[in-house]
């Protein structure tokens, strides 16, 4: 069993910065690669980002340029850092462990977060 716990969200203007952070516990947090999911209010879940086990990042189109993701193995923990922030981005934010065969498909992840607000104003 793993469980996830996001933070680091909160209230910015557009342009500014946020690290959202993922710590894990339980099961080998190194074998897992790790996603962050958004769901913005009347949108579809969105995937942003995924790092693999192996260290190598993915990306979703809204993300590419502006949102970096990395992982911390000795510290079991993922991280997101967002930049040049924009309304848009307006969301919940989940992070997600597992071992995907298709990045951004949820239903890839088996284990998840319980989100973190993120509110990006204009």
């Amino acid at each position: 069993q793993v469980q996830l716990v996001e933070s680091g969200g909160g209230l910015v203007q557009a342009g500014g910065s946020l690290r959202l952070s993922c710590s894990a516990s339980g099961g080998i947090f190194s074998s897992y690669a790790m996603g962050w999911f958004r769901r913005a209010p009347g949108k579809e879940q969105e995937h942003v980002a995924t790092i693999s086990a192996s260290d190598s990042p993915w990306y979703g189109d809204s993300a590419k340029g502006r949102f970096t993701i990395v992982r911390n193995n000795a510290k079991k923990t993922a991280y997101l850092q967002m930049n040049n922030l924009k309304p848009d981005d307006t969301a919940v934010y989940f992070c997600a462990a597992g071992a995907p065969t298709r990045l951004s498909q949820p239903d890839e992840y088996r284990y998840w977060g319980q989100g973190t607000q993120v509110t990006v104003s204009s």
